[in-house]
């Protein structure tokens, strides 16, 4: 089976063939930098991060852009307001690219701690302003865009395509219905590529047209172009984002280049809800990634956003973050009983041929829920079977020999590892890993005690020692291979 993404552009899932034989250029929305990450953040991110991982995976090179917004964000949408960035400056009392720089910084730490690999390249908008005015310039040119009193605005009556993305056509947004009517502009519909600044805005570049800043939009239409050329593979962002921050992406970079397509594919990330309400800054109920730190382990967070499909919306909770946490400990006890059995199999031959069976099987399962357009759901799913099933061999009353054993513990590094980033580190001394290795050997330990308490009739120890291991959440198991101990569930 080919890789199917759903392209939000035709409303249908298309089997992906990059545009340039193994190279895949890929060009994601990022944050306004103007306060923490929240949980929103970490779903699109995460779940570009598993596309990047997956396209890798399956042998394409893959130049992953992602941009920085540190000017032109306004407070609202349709072009009014204050830029973000310059507000929450003067609340702070410092300057806007030191807040950007401080908010970048934070954000990418928040990336790092939930295994979400650095984009290749990271431009800032305000690093390509000279980029921004030389598309404005091209939309002047073509008719496509106009200047009023320093500012200059995109026609959307210009462009018979606008729309063609999120279905919104300029004859169905109603007049004045969003805010009040900018005199400046011929329909109310057209949006700005560039602002005129007051004297006092600290935020201001010299153009053709005065003193100014660019508009929200033009930003990642002169970006991705400069970066991955013009069409490029595939462009991600989240849904809220479909319009019209990507609406005017294509209509700018199309009208630019007489018409030459933009992205190919458009792949759009489902909100995170509070109560079935968009969590978001506006609304005040967010949670912020390094608060969601405080209840769950980081990997335990990307366990959670990766348990639903990336088109459906991740209802957020409390209860839900435990939930996952007990989930995502369960994976990662599979991985833990695997290595634990390593170290004692015995090098006796290969691997049999119904285990090898198995491997194949379950890689093959994993491969096509995550051919189906990244199904991240389906494929944890899938590596719960796997865990029944790696259970059972590793219980059984003769360990299995090393090849197999190194052979499963080969797939979870692979499936887990490589391709859903739900690993840690193994090089890292606080790791999740690294904490279970020296867990085994205390738990090892206690069991070593046990059972030469049992040996001498010390009923009363041995049973201390079990006890006193539940409270802190680890079951024995006694069975014909000596005892074994496991997580309790709960």
């Amino acid at each position: 089976m080919a890789l199917q993404i759903y392209n939000s552009l035709t409303r249908q899932k298309e089997d992906f063939v990059p545009l340039h034989g193994d190279h895949v250029g890929i060009y994601v929305c990022g944050p306004t930098v103007y306060g923490l990450a929240h949980v929103g953040h970490a779903k699109s991110y995460i779940s570009f991060d598993i596309a990047v991982r997956y396209l890798r995976y399956i042998g394409y090179k893959v130049r992953y852009v992602q941009n920085i917004t540190d000017v032109g964000h306004l407070t609202d949408d349709a072009d009014e307001g204050e830029d973000k960035l310059v507000r929450k400056a003067r609340f702070d009392r410092v300057h806007p690219m030191e807040l950007a720089e401080s908010y970048t910084r934070s954000y990418f730490t928040d990336m790092d701690m939930l295994n979400v690999g650095r984009p290749d390249i990271v431009p800032r908008a305000s690093g390509h302003i000279p980029e921004q005015i030389v598309q404005i310039e091209q939309l002047i040119a073509t008719g496509h865009a106009y200047v009023v009193n320093g500012s200059v605005y995109f026609s959307v009556e210009s462009d018979p395509d606008y729309g063609k993305l999120s279905g919104r056509r300029v004859e169905d947004q109603e007049e004045g219905a969003r805010v009040a009517i900018n005199p400046e502009k011929r329909n109310p519909a057209d949006f700005a590529l560039w602002k005129r600044a007051e004297p006092a805005h600290i935020l201001q570049w010299p153009s053709p047209w005065g003193a100014g800043y660019p508009g929200w939009h033009i930003e990642c239409s002169a970006m991705s172009t400069k970066y991955l050329g013009q069409p490029f593979d595939i462009h991600g962002g989240g849904l809220e984002n479909k319009f019209p921050h990507h609406e005017a992406e294509i209509a700018q970079a199309e009208c630019a280049s007489n018409d030459t397509p933009f992205a190919r594919f458009w792949m759009h990330n489902n909100m995170v809800t509070v109560n079935g309400i968009k969590m978001g800054k506006s609304l005040g109920n967010y949670t912020t990634i390094q608060d969601a730190f405080k209840i769950v382990e980081p990997l335990a967070l990307r366990f959670f956003v990766l348990s639903t499909h990336y088109r459906s919306s991740t209802d957020f909770s409390t209860g839900a973050l435990e939930g996952a946490q007990k989930g995502y400990s369960r994976l990662l006890g599979a991985v833990r009983l695997v290595k634990q059995k390593l170290s004692a199999a015995a090098d006796t031959g290969d691997m049999p041929a119904a285990v090898a069976g198995l491997l194949d099987a379950t890689r093959a399962r994993f491969r096509a829920a995550m051919d189906d357009d990244f199904n991240t759901a389906g494929a944890i799913a899938e590596l719960f079977d796997f865990s029944r099933e790696t259970n059972t061999l590793l219980n059984a009353a003769t360990l299995p020999n090393r090849a197999t054993v190194a052979a499963l513990d080969s797939l979870y590094a692979e499936l887990i590892g490589t391709v859903l980033g739900l690993l840690p580190a193994e090089d890292d001394n606080n790791s999740r890993l690294a904490l279970l290795a020296v867990t085994d050997g205390l738990v090892a330990y206690l069991i070593e005690l046990r059972n030469e308490a049992r040996q001498q009739k010390q009923w009363a120890q041995a049973d201390a020692i079990r006890n006193r291991l539940k409270d802190l959440g680890v079951a024995l198991e006694d069975g014909a291979q000596g005892t074994g101990w496991r997580l309790a569930a709960g």
